[in-house]
């Protein structure tokens, strides 16, 4: 199931995917001009919008979903793609969704923030 939102990503406004069927989350490198990359200690190869890309670096990004805070890992990329005519800076995928529970709402087309919006999770 895919959701599309504006969010906001290092301070700038960006259109997100939330992907079900996407594990990691992937953010354009416009959007990350002052955000540290790492290198990943072997690189592998994803299937992202129909294309193979080799992933050889990672970040960590802060941003904001309907004004709620949240932090996590991205991959940087060059493009994500186009859906109806909405050209996508950030795929949010399901690490990130399960690490911050957010959950869709495919009946309206929404986001459950509940964890978000209660800040408090159980670890052990």
């Amino acid at each position: 199931m895919r959701i599309i939102k504006k969010i906001e990503i290092e301070g700038q406004e960006a259109i997100a995917l939330f992907d079900t069927g996407a594990l990691h989350t992937y953010v354009v490198r416009s959007l990350l001009k002052d955000v540290p990359l790492r290198q990943v200690l072997e690189p592998y190869r994803v299937a992202l919008s129909g294309k193979r890309i080799e992933v050889r670096q990672y970040c960590s990004v802060n941003g904001k979903i309907e004004g709620l805070g949240f932090h996590t890992a991205a991959i940087p990329v060059d493009e994500i793609g186009k859906i109806n005519g909405k050209t996508i800076n950030v795929l949010i995928g399901t690490l990130t969704m399960e690490e911050w529970e957010i959950i869709l709402n495919p009946r309206d087309g929404t986001l459950d923030l509940s964890g978000l919006k209660r800040r408090e999770f159980t670890e052990f």
